[in-house]
């Protein structure tokens, strides 16, 4: 039987166990120069010592303007991957694997002067109109995410994730609700997903997996569900997604389902469905802190991982207390076995 501690391998990234810490951003690069600095290495070298099997640093953005605000990570610029591959040999000395989440925030970027979105539509009444690409910028879109891929590949990350959620610039492209284009990208609303999948896949050594982190459902009047998901999810498989990290929201502000995030495990559902649907290996996400529930996603196989997000920012040891709360084997680093 699957449990939460149960190994895991998907192409050549090995997992010890099922827990995942999931993409948060910190927004704390101080210099404002996409660095990552001593803050982005405590926190996530102290979750490889607190036993979490997989790590996925925070949103990192392919330009300066592609981030939510200035104090986010980056890597438009070589400059930025030795302080993420110091992160990432720390991490891998204490048994852990670490991916990263390549992104730009499109029509979301708070700091930038003049966001860039497919089409003119701000967020909301309180958000900058975003500029709308040109074709030849959108072509040039996808190049930033190449080289920013290659760069992850450079600083020795075990996998890639590529951002398509929560209403950021991949999103934007393939929802209806803010791709209002009348070229081939807005003819084929998952042309743009696609591409930037292609490109990254060029970089990426043929065995590490490509994760492509989806909003599952748009929570806003006129908005894509399940079924729309499971199909633009198709294209971005047969264009190389390995793993799907399912997430739902974060386009608009009119809550017209119900608000999301009220109950535990309310993304689970949507996670099971991508799943079944596309037979591929999938991640949950929300709400999942408590072990004994954490573990029943993983055991009634409606997930292959678990994302604990909320409780590893309150605890970075959450995997240690998990395994001693469900009676699994001993994981504790043996300096830390007296409190345990």
């Amino acid at each position: 039987m699957q449990n939460l501690f149960s190994t895991y391998k998907i192409k050549n990234l090995e997992l010890k166990n099922r827990v995942v810490m999931p993409p948060m951003c910190q927004y704390s690069v101080e210099k404002k120069d996409g660095i990552a600095n001593d803050w982005h290495y405590m926190h996530y070298v102290s979750r490889a010592v607190g036993g979490a099997g997989f790590i996925i640093v925070e949103m990192t953005d392919v330009e300066p303007d592609g981030r939510i605000t200035d104090y986010d990570l980056g890597l438009w610029s070589d400059e930025q991957v030795p302080a993420l591959a110091k992160i990432v040999e720390a991490v891998h000395s204490h048994g852990a694997k670490i991916g990263i989440q390549i992104a730009h925030a499109g029509r979301k970027a708070e700091d930038a002067p003049e966001p860039v979105a497919p089409s003119a539509i701000p967020f909301d009444e309180n958000s900058k109109t975003p500029r709308a690409l040109t074709t030849e910028e959108v072509k040039g879109m996808v190049e930033k995410f190449r080289l920013a891929v290659r760069r992850a590949v450079q600083a020795g990350f075990d996998a890639i994730e590529i951002h398509g959620a929560h209403g950021y610039l991949i999103h934007q492209f393939h929802s209806p609700l803010t791709n209002k284009r009348d070229d081939e990208y807005g003819q084929d609303l998952t042309k743009f997903g696609r591409e930037v999948i292609e490109a990254a896949k060029a970089e990426m050594p043929a065995d590490m997996p490509l994760i492509m982190r989806i909003s599952a459902r748009e929570y806003v009047e006129g908005g894509y569900g399940i079924e729309e998901s499971i199909e633009f999810s198709k294209a971005y498989k047969d264009a190389g997604a390995d793993v799907f990290d399912v997430s739902s929201g974060g386009e608009g502000q009119i809550a017209a389902w119900g608000r999301p995030g009220t109950h535990a495990a309310y993304q689970v559902p949507l996670a099971r469905q991508i799943k079944e649907a596309l037979k591929v290996p999938v991640m949950a996400v929300g709400r999942l802190d408590d072990p004994i529930l954490a573990n029943a996603v993983i055991g009634n196989e409606e997930a292959d991982l678990v994302q604990v997000g909320r409780g590893m920012l309150r605890n970075p040891y959450w995997t240690l207390e998990a395994a001693k709360q469900l009676r699994k084997e001993n994981i504790v680093p043996k300096q830390y076995e007296a409190g345990f």
